[in-house]
């Protein structure tokens, strides 16, 4: 299976460098991303916009498909999950799976989070107190000055930018929920009972949940677990 992967914020394509050959051990093609604008500290980002990363992610759908007409598996972390659920409503007949990893699937209309520092139309990782604690497990010192000295700042338009989204054949898609801040059940039961900010997970046919408890960054803090996790993942 093709399996693109995709960053969430402050991240490029290397954060999955240790969960890659976990994957192609098991036999996937991986395309880990690195977006518009990120390639560098030294870049000009101020301009790109939330919907530029969605394109990217597109364009490598379709790059692959003229390689290749199986379907591809999408897998999204954090913020890369607004990515993931508007490439898969562009190319619905292109997805096989979404896998949301510390994510979820943003809906239309929905702005990103405004409340970090912005200098310069770019949003650096903020300190580590930004964070609650849940989100810090498994990142100790070691991992923390890593993380950090390999971020990039992310385009302001990408952090704040609007969902917009088109095609309800999304809806479709069977998509896994890797659970690495709290217990699966706890969003089951939240998706249940309608509690807000759930409509777009309830909306989809076919939903499974994952665990893996760890914090807000398992690509680094348990690569070789999610590795496992997504290859189940993706076997449905």
């Amino acid at each position: 299976m093709q399996l693109i992967l995709i960053p969430g914020l402050w991240l490029v394509g290397s954060s999955w460098n240790e969960v890659t050959p976990v994957l192609e051990a098991a036999g996937h093609r991986v395309h880990a991303l690195t977006l518009p604008g990120m390639g560098s500290r030294r870049l000009d980002r101020s301009g790109i916009t939330l919907r530029d990363h969605v394109e990217e992610v597109i364009d490598i759908i379709d790059a692959l498909e003229a390689q290749d007409p199986e379907k591809v598996v999408l897998v999204a972390h954090s913020a890369g999950g607004a990515l993931a659920h508007a490439a898969a409503d562009a190319r619905p007949e292109r997805v096989a799976r979404v896998v949301y990893v510390a994510s979820e699937p943003r809906p239309d209309g929905q702005k990103g989070d405004g409340g970090w520092f912005v200098e310069r139309g770019e949003v650096a990782l903020p300190p580590w107190e930004s964070f609650g604690e849940e989100m810090l497990v498994g990142l100790d010192e070691e991992l923390r000055v890593l993380v950090r000295a390999r971020s990039i700042p992310s385009p302001e338009g990408v952090v704040t930018g609007e969902q917009k989204l088109y095609d309800d054949r999304r809806y479709g898609i069977p998509i896994t929920m890797v659970m690495c801040e709290l217990p699966s059940i706890v969003l089951r039961r939240a998706v249940a009972a309608r509690e807000p900010g759930t409509e777009e997970l309830a909306k989809i046919a076919s939903v499974s949940y994952l665990d893996l408890p760890t914090g807000h960054w398992p690509q680094f803090s348990r690569p070789q677990e999610l590795g496992r996790v997504l290859a189940l993942a993706v076997a449905g």
